[in-house]
């Protein structure tokens, strides 16, 4: 059974305040918790229903775990069709990545959509993308919206809040930016290793940032919208590196 105190809890891990303040966020439903079974996050407590709890009894061994009913944990979750497990995991504090990178790279300046930012996860953990940058006005990767979104890829795929503009300003590498102004990515020789930076839809990658961008790169349209979704421009690019 799930306790008053306990329920207060988990509600308010909601608000960015209560994860900064407590050092947790919460994961729900059964395909995200048992991602983090195999992750080097650590999980500080779970509630779950008795079957799950039978389910995974080996994962669950060493961890502190209450029995719930369906109905307990949909009233103390943030999603109503979340009535299976929810886990308090503890956040953690990750380091930028080097400066020699050999690799590719996912930088985001200000995407704030939480399901944006879950889906570029997402996709960064789909095309083998291990690290993404992202500016400190970024949506918070703890945000349940966010993990939700993720489908269990936050487990992969590290996320670094920082000042963007410093951070690609120490850049010896290839640092791509969208722009709709920029050069044709199915005509642009790509490189394996750099780094990627996407805009927000509404303002795009903003002038502190475009001033360290050395190849500027666009999506050509061949109808009539004004631009794309930011998760789906990720996902053409990301593509077209990869097949590069």
């Amino acid at each position: 059974m799930i306790t008053k105190n306990q329920i207060k809890l988990i509600n308010s891990l909601a608000q960015k305040k209560y994860r900064k303040q407590h050092g947790l966020f919460i994961v729900q439903g059964e395909k995200n918790v048992v991602e983090l079974f195999s992750s080097n996050f650590e999980i500080h407590q779970v509630f779950a229903t008795e079957s799950f709890l039978a389910k995974y009894p080996a994962e669950l061994s060493t961890t502190h775990f209450v029995a719930a009913s369906p109905e307990e944990l949909a009233k103390a979750g943030t999603f109503s069709t979340n009535n299976t497990v929810i886990a308090l995991v503890k956040t953690r504090q990750l380091a930028l990545p080097e400066n020699n990178l050999n690799e590719l790279v996912l930088a985001l300046d200000g995407v704030s959509d939480p399901g944006n930012l879950g889906t570029l996860i997402r996709l960064a953990d789909w095309y083998g993308i291990k690290q993404i940058v992202a500016s400190e006005d970024c949506a918070d990767v703890y945000n349940p919206k966010v993990i939700s979104a993720t489908m269990g890829s936050f487990c992969r795929v590290e996320v670094v809040n920082t000042d963007l503009a410093a951070y690609l300003s120490q850049q010896t590498v290839p640092v791509y930016g969208a722009f709709l102004e920029g050069e044709n990515i199915y005509q642009t020789t790509l490189s394996s290793q750099g780094v990627i930076v996407l805009g927000s839809e509404s303002h795009g990658i903003r002038d502190e940032v475009s001033s360290f961008i050395s190849h500027k790169i666009t999506i050509p349209s061949f109808g009539q919208a004004e631009s794309l979704n930011v998760a789906m421009a990720g996902a053409i690019i990301l593509d077209n590196f990869k097949r590069a």
